[in-house]
């Protein structure tokens, strides 16, 4: 079998069975089609290399009680996917959220994600769903940075 990623519909396939499950996330079926000097970078950490990966999703993994992705938007040219995303959760005391967010990956000659960027809001994107937070977080994010 070839862990080559070819085509968009190859990816999108990929990505959602990821999420869309009725059980936790399992990342098992796609970890091949990373490369080992996979470079991942999000919000929260900054990850080089499959011994490192593997174990962070394994951590979203147990943390997670309930994970959907569904991609909005998908651009695959050459060896680079952007796409668009949202992604609800819910962690075991808190309310499904709804994260939007947006990622570049690179493939290798090979055609494995060898670099992988995240981008999203996460505080922004939960604080928007606590009464209490939201309007506050927002007007502060407006008042330092907007």
């Amino acid at each position: 079998m070839s862990f080559r990623i070819e085509s968009k519909e190859k990816f999108v396939e990929l990505w959602t069975t990821i999420y869309n499950t009725e059980v936790k996330p399992d990342w098992s079926h796609i970890l091949p089609y990373y490369d080992d000097n996979i470079y991942f970078r999000d919000t929260i950490q900054e990850i080089r290399g499959m011994k490192e990966f593997k174990p962070m999703t394994e951590r979203l993994t147990e943390r997670s009680q309930d994970l959907k992705m569904k991609i909005v938007h998908i651009l695959f040219e050459g060896n680079i996917i952007f796409f668009e995303w949202e992604m609800s959760l819910s962690f075991k005391r808190y309310p499904n959220t709804t994260l939007f967010g947006a990622s570049r990956i690179s493939l290798n000659e090979d055609g494995k994600i060898i670099e992988q960027r995240d981008y999203y809001d996460l505080w922004g994107d939960i604080f928007d769903n606590i009464p209490f937070l939201a309007n506050r977080y927002r007007k502060f994010m407006k008042k330092r940075f907007g």
